[in-house]
């Protein structure tokens, strides 16, 4: 029997939380699967933004909810997933999208500010597995299985200046998604786990990232950031936000049935080099 391509890349049925939605990739994702036929229960702790993308998506006829949500909060984890299941009527992917990127040279980094990161982006992407996974695997209250994506970055891939803390959890999303991505297999769940790692995309922590750079005198104006960086990307342009979501279209969907434990790096060729 031949495969069915057009019914693996299509994502009716799937039932997907993302969180940091608020977010210009948030927002592109959660834009991605509702075009394809996917329903999204939206999270943010940032309520007008991730509101207004449930706007948009119920106004072009997607099934889609808002949940103010903290993701380091195991309490709010629990709701959001109970959230999912009750208006969407079930669970099939959980998107940690939700992070934080402050910099700061390292002699000056705060531990507060270090633990912060590291308790958003890892701890809050980790709460976000361990809930997926009670609820999709087989006798969980959504127990078909399903795709739970990491949200990681090209740096945690390699280290640069100013972003220890980010760095560092942006490499722990790396390996507790392989971590996960194996229990699962092994415990035969059908549940998968990958990362996705972005390079530069033109975005609002795109350009928070380029702010802080000159913030902190690294360079002198946004244009020499900006330009630094593109010039270490062989296709030579940022990535859309848009590069970032049809990435994650592809790892909620049956299509890469057999992907898991892997990162996904899309950056123009930017670690490549």
């Amino acid at each position: 029997m031949s495969f069915d391509y057009k019914s693996a890349h299509s994502l009716e049925g799937k039932k997907v939380i993302v969180t940091g939605a608020g977010g210009n990739i948030g927002a592109e994702i959660c834009r991605g699967l509702t075009s394809m036929g996917a329903s999204v229960l939206a999270t943010d702790v940032a309520v007008e933004k991730g509101q207004a993308i449930v706007a948009e998506l119920a106004t072009a006829g997607a099934t889609a909810h808002f949940l103010e949500h903290d993701v380091t909060d195991e309490a709010q984890w629990e709701a959001a997933v109970a959230a999912a299941i009750e208006k969407l009527g079930g669970l099939s992917g959980v998107i940690n999208n939700a992070a934080i990127v402050p910099m700061n040279y390292l002699a000056e980094l705060d531990v507060e500010e270090y633990n912060r990161v590291l308790n958003v982006n890892v701890t809050g992407s980790m709460l976000g597995c361990k809930h997926g996974f009670r609820a999709m695997q087989p006798g969980g209250p959504a127990g078909k299985g399903g795709s739970i994506i990491n949200m990681s970055s090209v740096m945690g891939l390699a280290g640069t200046i100013a972003l220890a803390s980010y760095n560092s959890s942006k490499g722990a999303v790396r390996l507790l998604t392989k971590s996960v991505a194996a229990e699962c297999a092994m415990l035969k769940t059908g549940i998968r786990c990958n990362s996705i790692h972005p390079g530069i995309v033109e975005s609002e922590m795109g350009s928070l990232f380029h702010e802080q750079l000159v913030g902190l005198g690294v360079v002198p104006d946004m244009e020499t950031s900006e330009a630094g960086f593109l010039a270490g990307v062989p296709m030579g342009e940022a990535a859309r936000v848009s590069d970032i979501a049809s990435g994650a279209v592809y790892l909620i969907s049956d299509a890469s049935r057999y992907v898991t434990g892997t990162e996904l790096i899309i950056d123009g060729g930017f670690y490549a080099t």
